[in-house]
């Protein structure tokens, strides 16, 4: 667009002065009336009005209906029951008026045919594999079609050797191991969940030579150290277990035979030898009644107490003598996955679109993960098409998603997102995630140029248990666990986000302003991933009565609808600065820190401390020197920092001077430059060594996957000591904010008519 065609016009349309950068919130008495960004005083009238509509067509009893309906039967990618469950979605959201689909892919996912785990030494014991059938969950006995307890993409394999336990099987217990004189070579590591996302475990574990993989859930983390198991409490129970995928996400997520692009029907696709991202080695998931016998026959070194857990016995590291076999082999077919996709056409700007998602598949039943979360958006979007058939259309087109092939590595929203990826670089405005639900606090993350959205949406909802806002609630509950927030806005921070569910595709690859959403902390995890997450474990703890779900609708239908109806879209800039200027600062000092940390490191190591306060009856190896951390030079980063924050103040001033009236070619110029804004972070090279990871922002981390990493380009050279990346990445992240420096400019040309 040539911007000098329309930064001319006069300012007429008014908006008020929503967007002023530097605005605090206002006091406490004024922040129970209605505020929204990106309306003017009468637009954010007839939303509030708009708003209070939509909330009295809410019902509890349609997301209970629906979602006993979907959770009745096995609901994985590829099931008859996953494929109904779209089709009955297609129907509702037909007779609420939108126009609806079925997208079908065509996906690579390994279904397990064979799973074996032996413990042939010092005492022969067979894995039971299985979840057991309870009388108080009705679906727990159903059997046909149900997946059992497997690790997708695991690799095939036979394998029968010594077991090692490893921890979490991060890199700091691999660093202990050697501390201990332990390898894993030619081993079979056992490792318990926890402390990062479980693919990055069998990855580590083979990098160091492993030959298989055993997961489990001990019951410190998920399990009756935590509360009763189930069925008398919501915690896991001892044949519980966690299935899940092990894809390497951290590098691209989506179908593996068709990284890039979208896996139609007849899409060209890799031989499977050459798809990236399955682990070479044969990974098996467990609970902690099959991990027990194997955990109490190790002997060798006793674990650092941070590594055990709450079994009754003494945690070993190994290795041996325990001995165990682990076989499994899976199908490697093409499976259908089908997203329902529902449209509902803008009254004004038909080709600007609000796009709000949530997947429908599940490991075995999925009420909780995601069903919880599906059902809040077919009740939200069933509401709007109730005002939209009385006359009240969202300006902005909406819409709606319900992704399939989620579970195995966000398969249905990342192939919708390639295929789309032209169609939707010009027109996506936002993507609003949630991925299941639960009773509890709101938990945001997301671009920070929403906070300020998401901030005023929050002090607008009643939370169901308290009656005070669900934002008055979450602040609270951050007072007294110690968290404070920044005095100077009242604003509640929001997260940046990782990965770990649908909202990567459009954030990190695209780079489409995002949002992910819902509410949980007092629900209790244990049926995480099991054949327990049931419409009988969800309504007796997670949620009874959906009053959260129909506060995930209220929170996500304001949302959805004032970034549908927005005159100015409502992205604040100076919110986004606030945490640029933090990471910023953090990648400074952890520079700082790792420069002090090594050279204590290797002082100890030169003195001889390591050994000397190691107990000489045990073996213990001295860690290796690190190579000394050289002073980088930040101040290209700094430099661009300090033009990001003029361009900011400049944005803020010519906000405050236009006063309440902008010519309507002027707001749609101003909205078009807001809309890119996100855009603007991103390099169509990608990070390195994993292109698909286009936000130069945020990141999921190479090596903590759902777990965010932010100027990840620059923090994670830093992180692997590769010094001279570290220097180039830091001047990309400079060129990187310069660009965004040159988008306000251009909006701030804009705003003054200049």
């Amino acid at each position: 667009m040539d911007n000098t065609m329309w930064t001319r016009i006069p300012r007429r349309i008014s908006f008020g002065l929503c967007l002023i950068l530097s605005t605090s919130l206002p006091s406490s008495a004024q922040q129970r009336a209605p505020r929204m960004t990106g309306f003017s005083a009468q637009g954010a009238a007839t939303q509030h009005a708009l708003e209070q509509q939509y909330d009295s067509l809410l019902n509890k009893e349609h997301l209970a209906s629906w979602m006993q309906r979907m959770t009745a039967q096995p609901q994985h990618v590829g099931s008859p029951h996953g494929k109904a469950n779209a089709e009955f979605m297609v129907d509702r959201f037909r007779e609420w008026g939108y126009e609806a689909s079925l997208v079908e892919y065509h996906v690579l996912v390994p279904m397990p045919e064979q799973r074996e785990l032996h413990m042939l030494e010092p005492t022969p014991f067979t894995a039971h594999l299985e979840e057991p059938a309870l009388e108080s969950d009705a679906t727990s006995s159903v059997r046909e079609g149900r997946l059992p307890p497997y690790n997708a993409y695991s690799a095939d394999g036979d394998v029968t050797a010594e077991l090692v336990y490893v921890n979490q099987g991060l890199p700091h217990d691999y660093e202990v191991l050697q501390q201990h004189g332990i390898d894993v070579q030619g081993k079979i590591v056992i490792a318990r969940y926890g402390g990062s996302w479980r693919g990055l475990k069998p990855k580590l574990a083979a990098e160091h030579g492993a030959v298989g993989c055993i997961l489990y859930s001990d019951p410190r983390d998920d399990g009756y150290f935590q509360g009763d198991v189930y069925p008398e409490g919501p915690y896991r129970m001892g044949y519980g277990t966690q299935r899940g995928s092990v894809l390497d996400m951290p590098q691209h997520p989506g179908d593996p035979l068709t990284p890039g692009y979208g896996a139609t029907p007849d899409a060209e696709r890799l031989p499977l030898a050459e798809a990236k991202g399955i682990m070479p080695i044969p990974v098996l998931p467990i609970g902690y009644a099959d991990a027990a016998p194997l955990l109490e026959a190790l002997q060798g070194p006793v674990a650092p107490p941070a590594w055990r857990g709450a079994l009754p016995l003494t945690y070993h590291i190994g290795p041996g003598p325990a001995r165990v076999r682990l076989h499994v082999r899976f199908s490697w077919d093409l499976v259908p996955a089908y997203n329902v996709i529902a449209v509902m056409k803008g009254a004004e700007l038909p080709d600007e679109w609000v796009i709000r998602g949530n997947h429908r598949d599940g490991w075995v039943f999925g009420a909780a993960d995601p069903i919880s979360g599906m059902v809040a958006v077919m009740e939200e979007a069933r509401a709007v098409g109730v005002l939209a058939a009385k006359g009240l259309r969202p300006r902005r087109t909406i819409v709606y998603a319900g992704w399939d092939a989620e579970e195995p590595g966000l398969l249905g929203s990342t192939e919708w997102v390639e295929h789309h990826a032209d169609e939707l670089r010009g027109k996506a405005v936002i993507y609003i995630n949630s991925d299941g639900n639960g009773r509890g606090f709101l938990r945001a993350g997301g671009s920070h140029t929403l906070e300020r959205l998401v901030n005023e949406v929050a002090a607008s909802v009643t939370d169901p248990q308290t009656g005070v806002s669900v934002a008055e609630r979450l602040r609270a509950q951050r007072i007294v666990s110690g968290r404070r927030e920044p005095q100077d806005t009242g604003l509640l921070r929001i997260s940046p986000l990782g990965s770990g569910s649908d909202y990567s595709p459009f954030l990190q690859h695209l780079t489409i302003a995002s949002l992910n959403i819902g509410f949980g902390g007092e629900n209790g995890g244990g049926s995480y991933h099991s054949a327990f997450d049931s419409y009988d474990h969800y309504t007796r703890f997670q949620d009874p009565g959906f009053l959260y779900g129909e506060a995930l609708a209220q929170v996500a239908g304001r949302l959805t609808l004032r970034m549908a109806n927005a005159e100015v879209l409502p992205m604040v800039v100076g919110d986004w600065l606030f945490h640029v200027e933090k990471y910023v600062r953090e990648v400074e000092e952890l520079a700082s820190d790792m420069r002090a940390a090594t050279e204590r490191h290797n002082s100890l190591l030169a003195s001889g401390a390591w050994t000397l306060a190691s107990d000489p009856r045990r073996t213990f190896v001295p860690p290796d020197p690190k190579d000394a951390v050289p002073h980088l030079n930040f101040s290209p980063l700094k430099n661009s920092l300090f033009v990001l924050q003029e361009s900011a103040v400049a944005f803020d001033k010519a906000m405050k001077a236009a006063g309440t009236d902008l010519e309507p070619v002027v707001r749609d110029g101003l909205n078009a430059i807001l809309r890119d804004l996100e855009r603007s972070m991103s390099r169509a090279e990608g990070l390195p060594e994993r292109p698909w990871y286009r936000h130069y922002i945020y990141a999921p981390g190479l090596l903590t996957g759902y777990g965010v990493k932010t100027l990840p380009g620059v923090r994670e050279a830093i992180e692997a000591r590769q010094w001279m990346a570290a220097e180039e990445q830091i001047q990309v992240a400079a060129e990187v904010l310069h660009h965004v420096s040159r988008q306000l400019s251009q909006a701030t040309a804009a705003v003054s008519g200049q």
